[in-house]
């Protein structure tokens, strides 16, 4: 689950910077970070922002609908008028899938652009408990709040689509002390952090991409929680080594891969009455990911859904 974000590295060849923004939903978001991440060689910053819904009543308070804007920096160079028309036409491509507005170009300094993205990141405070925390910001968290510092790496995971927040929302709900946990396709790893920071007895947070596997690691240690957490490279095949079962499991990937994983024996990795937390599937799918779960032998117990998005709550029988 990859998401292209900001590492700052300072451009020698050029002393400004074509920004790209793209304004979008949250649930799309991702996906635009991905298209851009193809072009910027430095990444995408994304920020969380809202927007006047159309139609509210006149004198009524004001209603916000949450929307993101997904910027990233090109340097100013012979290539950039071809990336540009790049950055278009693919968007144009994805924009055939879901609806995304047309991008928004602007030259800004070198100078203003070194720090500019960090400006787009801010606190978000997310499910009953839990808050995620840019380093670089100042926050004091209340008595019973968790609070998560996960810095823009290259990895999805931001907390700002449905599926990362329905799963903490299902972490918070089912978690028990001390419990053996696995986060298949971890990410950025804010779900492992997540369980970990409730309470989890030890945590297994693999991913079968590199860069992903990276940057959980790096916020796993800047959580604290290197200690539970053990983030690898590997697949559902290592995470079933040696007969291996867990109590809980999060799956936060794609209906069809979680149906592939039940095809590969997804059921046989959840202890007799552990529970398993699944999403990444949108209400159309939902049908065929129940019967997949049925065939392993998991039971669905709960729901949730935010929009189109669905999050599955399953528990092993037997």
């Amino acid at each position: 689950m990859l998401l292209g974000q900001q590492s700052a590295v300072s451009n020698q060849q050029s002393n400004e910077w074509l920004e790209v923004c793209v304004m979008t939903e949250a649930e799309t978001a991702e996906a635009v970070s991905e298209v851009l991440s193809r072009y910027a060689p430095n990444g995408v910053a994304i920020e969380q922002t809202a927007r006047d819904i159309d139609g509210a009543d006149e004198g009524a308070a004001q209603q916000l609908e949450a929307i993101v804007a997904v910027r990233a920096y090109l340097p100013i160079d012979d290539e950039v008028a071809a990336r540009r028309r790049q950055i278009e036409e693919a968007l144009w491509h994805l924009g055939q899938i879901a609806p995304i507005p047309e991008p928004t170009f602007r030259t800004v300094a070198e100078s203003d652009w070194a720090n500019a993205w960090k400006e787009h990141y801010h606190v978000v405070h997310l499910g009953e408990r839990f808050v995620i925390k840019p380093s670089w910001r100042e926050y004091t968290a209340k008595p019973d709040e968790i609070m998560i510092e996960l810095d823009p790496g290259m990895a999805f995971g931001t907390g700002l689509h449905p599926t990362t927040q329905m799963c903490l929302a299902a972490i918070e709900k089912y978690l028990q002390p001390r419990l053996v946990a696995l986060d298949l396709g971890t990410g950025s790893g804010i779900l492992a952090i997540g369980a970990a920071k409730l309470g989890a007895g030890s945590i297994v947070a693999i991913d079968n991409d590199p860069v992903a596997v990276k940057a959980a690691a790096e916020n796993v240690k800047a959580n604290g929680v290197d200690a539970i957490v053990q983030v690898g490279l590997g697949s559902l095949e290592q995470a079933a080594a040696n007969n291996a079962t867990y109590d809980l499991i999060i799956v936060n990937i794609l209906a069809r891969v979680i149906i592939q994983l039940c095809e590969e024996g997804l059921g046989r990795v959840v202890r007799s009455g552990g529970r398993a937390i699944f999403a990444g599937l949108i209400d159309t799918q939902e049908y065929g990911v129940r019967e997949a779960l049925v065939s392993q032998g998991l039971r669905v117990i709960d729901r949730l859904q935010e929009k189109d998005w669905v999050c599955l709550i399953a528990q092993r029988e037997g």
